[in-house]
């Protein structure tokens, strides 16, 4: 029985250790309106998405440091202005499923993202999943969203909470701005990340980013 139990162990540890490491994996979803230009955007204001679910104040400032981070270096710069151009909100799910809320009523989106979005009103947020909204302030409608699955875990320390948000953030941000090649997945279906490429920029944004970063907000 001895000799039984010393060769099952090693099994079970493996596994376990499958287990574990299937639980901890994440999936980065995306999609995003293909008649917007986003190259045009330069500012962003944060909001507040009355989701159901909310986190904790700390892991909450933790969140918006980090996609703060990574949105200065798509070029994007925060105000509290009411102009700017895109607002961006964030919603999470900690301990059960909860449904999408939109960021105000009558903002909707359009029809660049086809009719595989018609429900989107009745789409669901995973627990330990951070969605990501990004609206055009002027049209008010949506233009991007993202989500990322195992975003976060309130059980860790601080500094272990926050290198988790950097990453799965810096894993969801990829994929912004999005890449609007004709090779891009058809509209109206939620593309799944799977090769991890970085996002591409437009031309016009790598060549000329000192110009789109001093236009005065009048010239827009």
């Amino acid at each position: 029985m001895k000799r039984i139990a010393l060769r099952v162990a090693p099994v079970l540890a493996l596994l376990l250790a499958f287990a574990v490491g299937h639980a901890a994996a994440q999936e980065v979803t995306y999609n995003f309106d293909r008649d917007t230009n986003f190259c045009k955007f330069i500012s962003y204001k944060w909001v507040d998405i009355k989701s159901v679910q909310q986190v904790d104040y700390l892991t909450s400032q933790q969140i918006a440091i980090v996609i703060d981070a990574e949105l200065a270096k798509k070029g994007l710069f925060k105000t509290d202005s009411d102009y700017a151009d895109l607002y961006i909100g964030y919603q999470t799910a900690l301990s059960r499923q909860t449904l999408w809320m939109a960021y105000h009523d009558g903002w909707g989106y359009g029809p660049g993202w086809g009719g595989g979005l018609a429900s989107i009103a009745e789409s669901s947020i995973h627990a330990g999943q951070l969605d990501l909204d990004i609206y055009a302030s002027a049209d008010k409608k949506l233009v991007w969203r993202g989500a990322v699955s195992n975003a976060f875990d309130l059980s860790l320390s601080l500094d272990r909470s926050e290198t988790k948000i950097h990453n799965s953030v810096e894993k969801l941000l990829q994929n912004y701005p999005p890449n609007r090649s004709t090779s891009a997945t058809p509209a109206g279906r939620q593309r799944e990340l799977t090769d991890h490429r970085r996002s591409a920029r437009c031309f016009l944004c790598n060549i000329a980013p000192a110009l789109f970063h001093h236009r005065a907000p009048h010239d827009r």
